[in-house]
């Protein structure tokens, strides 16, 4: 009987706590939301199962010599798994359509005002009293608004750690709830008319040109940013590893198993981070909510931004584009097509919407990078 009794002292159902409970059922959601919805699958899904390993109580698996922890510490406190990623993602990118119609930049630097106005947000409620962010919290809440997962998480891991979990899941969750937050804000700020502009055929890009931009982007960026180097550096070697042609082997392992082996660590460290005591916080509500306001918020300022440059344009630009430029790629480029399509049925915008997307990744990298330099 006391063999019995002493068993059941170290059973994880007596040691549980209901805050441990709860996020085993938020891990379950998690799966539910990447297995039955099909929502950002590739990261929720181990996100998920890290979260119900990390709160398995008495497990110890999520601290001090645990796995996941060790995948954490290696892994994300180095910066080494977002920044792989970032170098997988580079190498599946396509320059051409940025490169083809240069402008299109400007859509991609518009949507990141959505970064810069959280994090003022995050500034301004910490002063009302409502929360107790630090600088370094605000900068890495407001990465949120750029949809770039890596980033999101490079940037938390440099300046606000405890509040890597929320950061994470927050961003993870808007990339793939774009088909859903998106098109009604595009719709409300656009008009049918504008919704029906078709775009001109994008030029042929040479060869030559794809090799030289990323060397070139790097270089402009790094000299003047120095901490925008290891995102930008990793996503400028990937690319040129694709665009060069002659490392074919390193370019198909880089976008196809090194990313997916990165990915696996990735989610499942993300989700050890996900324990009951650092995720069940008033603050973990706020990061949400002040996420999904950046996300809109980026969304918006580059559908305003292609409105603005109409009226200065000879070529007209569909405004729908614009809300590409956040870094979700490239699946905020599909949605600017579906959108377009669903107003005009040979609106093709897919394309064009690409250039805006890259740009996105390249200025979501640079707020991360300016971010890391004033607060890191």
């Amino acid at each position: 009987m006391e063999q019995l009794h002493s068993f059941w002292l170290n059973t994880g159902l007596y040691q549980m706590v209901w805050g441990q409970g709860l996020m085993l059922l938020v891990g379950m959601l998690l799966l539910y939301l990447a297995i039955i919805k099909k929502f950002e699958p590739l990261l929720l899904l181990p996100i998920g199962f890290g979260a119900i390993l990390a709160n398995i109580p008495g497990a110890g698996i999520a601290e001090g010599s645990g796995i996941l922890h060790v995948f954490y510490v290696v892994g994300i406190e180095s910066g080494a798994f977002p920044l792989i990623i970032f170098m997988g993602v580079g190498a599946l990118t396509d320059f051409g359509p940025l490169l083809a119609n240069p402008k299109t930049l400007l859509l991609g630097a518009a949507a990141q005002i959505g970064i810069f106005a959280t994090l003022l947000g995050a500034i301004g409620l910490t002063a009302l009293g409502l929360f107790d962010f630090s600088l370094g919290d605000a900068a890495a809440i407001g990465i949120i608004g750029g949809a770039d997962g890596p980033t999101s998480i490079y940037v938390a891991s440099k300046l606000a750690p405890e509040l890597l979990g929320a950061i994470a899941v927050a961003s993870y969750s808007y990339m793939a709830l774009v088909p859903l937050i998106q098109p009604p804000i595009m719709r409300a700020l656009t008009s049918e008319k504008e919704r029906q502009i078709e775009m001109v055929q994008l030029r042929e890009v040479s060869t030559a040109e794809k090799i030289i931009f990323p060397v070139m982007l790097l270089m402009l960026v790094a000299l003047l940013l120095p901490d925008a180097a290891p995102l930008l550096g990793m996503f400028a070697f990937g690319n040129l590893m694709k665009e060069s042609g002659v490392v074919d082997r390193l370019s198909d392992t880089t976008q196809n198993a090194l990313i997916n082996i990165m990915t696996i660590f990735l989610g499942l460290a993300v989700g050890s981070k996900l324990m009951a005591d650092t995720f069940l916080r008033p603050e973990t509500l706020g990061i949400l909510v002040l996420g999904m306001v950046a996300f809109a918020i980026g969304t918006a300022s580059g559908l305003l931004m292609a409105k603005f440059m109409n009226l200065f344009s000879k070529h007209k630009i569909n405004p729908l584009i614009g809300s590409a430029g956040v870094s979700a790629v490239p699946m905020a480029a599909r949605v600017s097509n579906k959108v377009g399509l669903e107003s005009n049925p040979h609106n093709f915008l897919l394309m064009h919407a690409m250039g805006p997307n890259v740009a996105g990744v390249i200025g979501s990298a640079i707020a991360a990078g300016i971010m890391i330099q004033l607060l890191g």
